[in-house]
């Protein structure tokens, strides 16, 4: 009786009506947002060269310049992006994203190309006034280049009007198929028609009928590929029907469907010549590891180098103004909960560790004169570039607590101990985000510690560079800090 009621139903449904399409194709958006990018760039160099030399030498304009320098920052930024993702249809609608990396990307590059000029002594060679129009105005544009694309791409996918690669979909009876066609359409697929699987378990008949239907309404026609969604349970069922389809000369793709489809999702690596799935990666593969470690070296050997003056008029401050060591040492966990012993210059009469630690206080007799001054500027904290040296620490990180304080926030904050999945850092996501400093509430730990685990989470290099660079600005408002 099932199957008759399934021969009865017709088993193709032709998708609904598009639109007149547009002549880009859905393949050809990242090229063309790339070509936008150059584009703007050249346009905020250009107009930042005429404004400002309009301004200082009246009509006398110099294009030479200007164009070399957006060709050069040109390569520099669509490179990157492009490196990491960000042109992909997908990306370009995600904001948030977007900017992050847009800012980014562009303050790291003029960064850069300062201390290529720094290094090199050509700064006699360029405007400075041109250059810093040049920053603030390229960024506007790319700003409102990314609203434009994005509000583009919105509208040409919701009405398909792109133009993509020609597919029929063959999906599992009672699957929403108009969900599944705009799953296709957003990955650059244009379903053309849709057919039924037969339900499980019935006899060969309405497989052939199905894969008659489906040849006799390829054939001739300027469609390129099957997709076939459909459960992993059923994959038994799938050669089969591949062998029947395979007077077709095009691919046949399995779209797994389902509740047992996110194990295909998952990361997958090779063991023994057994493909092995996922179930949890860790925060760091070995490469970004190796990566972040050195930028870690590297920077804290310069800071200290630089410093070594100042760090040196600090311990002297500290040995006259009170009595006692000049470095706090004290037990903190780290990376997988282990010890180590975190150094600041002490601010405090006292040198409290263990399991009795009081949180430091607005006010707080207990802070000595220079050490006021320290924990304000945040000065105590650079000594941790020695926990950076040896590994105990990184750069950015979460902060690492009190031991005391950590039994304590472990055991009224859900997935506290999460944190020590990285090395802890000098700075983080959430010093930035403003909850830096004690955290005398439930509520603050929390906000502090959901802003950590973002952090592990979405962990890049730029992201540790953005923190780097935001950190400054969140030390000068001095919130929380005392």
């Amino acid at each position: 009786m099932a199957e008759q009621a399934i021969c009865s139903a017709p088993p193709f449904s032709s998708s609904r009506a598009t639109p007149r399409k547009w002549p880009l194709g859905y393949h050809s958006i990242p090229a063309a947002a790339i070509f936008c990018d150059v584009l703007t760039i050249t346009l905020a160099s250009l107009v930042s060269s005429f404004v400002y030399d309009f301004y200082e030498t009246g009509m006398h304009v110099d294009l030479g310049k200007p164009l070399g320098l957006a060709a050069l920052v040109s390569v520099l930024f669509c490179l990157t992006l492009n490196t990491q993702g960000m042109y992909k249809p997908t990306e370009l609608l995600r904001w948030k994203q977007q900017m992050r990396s847009v800012f980014g990307t562009w303050v790291i590059i003029f960064l850069l190309l300062s201390g290529i000029v720094f290094a090199l002594k050509v700064g006699a060679s360029f405007s400075r006034g041109t250059n810093m129009l040049f920053v603030g105005l390229g960024l506007t544009f790319l700003v409102a280049n990314r609203l434009t694309l994005r509000h583009v791409l919105t509208v040409g996918l919701a009405d398909r009007r792109f133009s993509g690669r020609k597919v029929i979909l063959i999906s599992d009876p009672g699957q929403v198929e108009q969900a599944l066609e705009q799953t296709l359409y957003a990955a650059g697929l244009d379903v053309t028609g849709q057919f039924a699987l037969p339900h499980p378990g019935v006899s060969s008949a309405p497989v052939k009928r199905l894969t008659t239907s489906v040849i006799e309404h390829i054939r001739g026609t300027d469609i390129e590929e099957i997709i076939v969604a459909a459960d992993p349970n059923r994959w038994s069922e799938l050669p089969a029907l591949a062998a029947e389809l395979r007077l077709l000369p095009f691919p046949i793709t399995f779209m797994p469907h389902g509740s047992a489809a996110d194990v295909f999702r998952r990361p997958s690596r090779d063991i023994g010549g057994t493909i092995c799935v996922e179930l949890q990666r860790g925060p760091l593969s070995r490469f970004e590891h190796a990566i972040k470690r050195t930028v870690d070296v590297t920077v804290a050997i310069a800071v200290l180098i630089l410093l070594f003056p100042l760090l040196t008029l600090v311990s002297l401050a500290i040995k006259l103004d009170s009595s006692g060591p000049v470095l706090f040492r004290q037990q903190r966990l780290g990376f997988n909960g282990r010890i180590f012993h975190i150094r600041k210059f002490r601010t405090m009469s006292v040198l409290e560790d263990g399991v009795h630690v009081v949180q430091a206080q607005a006010n707080d007799n207990r802070v000595t004169r220079v050490g006021r001054w320290l924990r304000r500027t945040s000065l105590d904290e650079l000594p941790q570039l020695l926990n950076v040296l040896d590994g105990s620490m990184s750069l950015v990180g979460p902060r690492p607590h009190a031991l005391a304080h950590d039994n304590q926030f472990d055991k009224v904050v859900r997935n506290y101990g999460f944190r020590q999945r990285v090395k802890p850092g000098l700075t983080g996501w959430a010093q930035i985000n403003g909850y830096r400093g004690a955290t005398p509430t439930t509520d603050l730990i929390e906000r502090r510690v959901e802003h950590d685990l973002w952090y592990i989470e979405n962990w890049s290099l730029k992201l540790d560079f953005l923190i780097l660079l935001q950190t400054p600005w969140e030390i000068l408002c001095g919130k929380n800090a005392y």
